[in-house]
């Protein structure tokens, strides 16, 4: 039977790490995840209004398909220089991509990154010409580890979930053969994470060892499906958003990676309500530790999308549960 990995988080996965910076004054954050060595990965977007950087470079085709690092960030727009503290620091280190060596000729870190919209939240945000953005995405990666924030921390730190407190979950999930999934989502939607009327978490069905709460809907329950519960008041286009990347063990070519992306975005619909909405900018990364090697079977291909998206929608309920709803 498939189990949680040692931390229930992603860095159960061998290979990488997670920093995290706050400002309390401005109410915002910044996640970066770091790969010991490029690793493969891909993106999926399913919102109509995604703030990313880099992610066409994980197109098909492409020249360069792996990265050194992934940031999840507050700050909307602003929030994108985050990546280029993370990309500073790993230069610094000698990280990067280069086609040959060439004396003098820094290499080029390659970090592509998603944003999500917190600017409304009541933090200061009279930053003038110097949003704090890039010092938050320094400061992360200086912080990382395998410890991993839940609820107000990171990317997660100033956002909302539908109508209640939002915040950064992580998850994982081992097979009993070996196939590794990890979690790390920034959980700002403008849908609902719980059924309406009530503190249930739509993701209840995949929630391991009550992990958030062990609530359950009431006998015989039914929703009006119109009825969308503790979403968001007059959403406006842009001002939300939930921003994850998954990371698996297995042995992944760039193709295989777009695959395991695009079955985790069900993660996010087992898990918020509406989803993937014009007002959302929902932004999925995948990235394998392992490196190509020949890539994965169909089957497995297969399994690790359905574990990448149940392990997901447990992130996007663990980190809304411990933003609030578990003192609620």
């Amino acid at each position: 039977m498939a189990t949680p990995g040692p931390t229930n988080s992603i860095t159960d996965i061998e290979g990488l790490s997670v920093g995290e910076a706050q400002d309390s004054a401005v109410d915002t954050g910044v996640s970066v995840i770091v790969c010991d060595r490029p690793a493969s990965a891909a993106v999926a977007v399913a919102g109509g209004g995604p703030g990313t950087r880099e992610t066409d470079l994980l197109r098909a085709g492409m020249l360069v398909q792996k990265v050194d690092a992934i940031v999840l960030s507050g700050g909307s727009a602003y929030g994108l220089a985050a990546a280029d503290g993370v990309a500073g620091e790993l230069g610094a280190a000698g990280r990067g991509f280069a086609l040959m060596d060439q004396p003098g000729v820094p290499p080029t870190p390659i970090v592509p990154s998603a944003i999500l919209y917190d600017l409304a939240n009541g933090g200061d945000k009279d930053w003038g010409s110097q949003p704090p953005y890039a010092r938050l995405g320094r400061a992360a990666f200086q912080a990382a580890g395998d410890k991993v924030g839940l609820g107000r921390a990171g990317a997660g730190f100033g956002a909302r979930a539908g109508s209640r407190p939002g915040g950064q979950g992580t998850a994982s999930i081992q097979s009993a053969d070996g196939l590794g999934i990890g979690a790390l989502v920034a959980v700002n939607c403008f849908g609902s994470v719980t059924l309406p009327g009530t503190d249930c978490f739509w993701a209840w069905p995949y929630e391991i060892a009550g992990e958030f709460g062990g609530r359950r809907p009431p006998p015989d329950y039914r929703t009006d499906p119109d009825d969308w519960g503790a979403a968001k008041f007059n959403p406006a286009a842009g001002m939300n958003t939930t921003i994850a990347c998954l990371a698996t063990n297995a042995a992944l070519t760039a193709s295989d990676a777009q695959r395991v992306a695009d079955m985790a975005l069900a993660g996010l619909a087992r898990a918020i309500r509406p989803v993937f909405s014009p007002v959302d900018g929902d932004t999925v990364f995948v990235i394998s530790t392992s490196g190509p090697a020949g890539g994965t079977d169909p089957l497995t291909l297969t399994r690790l999308g359905e574990l990448a998206a149940s392990t997901l929608a447990r992130a996007i309920a663990r980190g809304v549960w411990q933003a609030g709803l578990s003192s609620a």
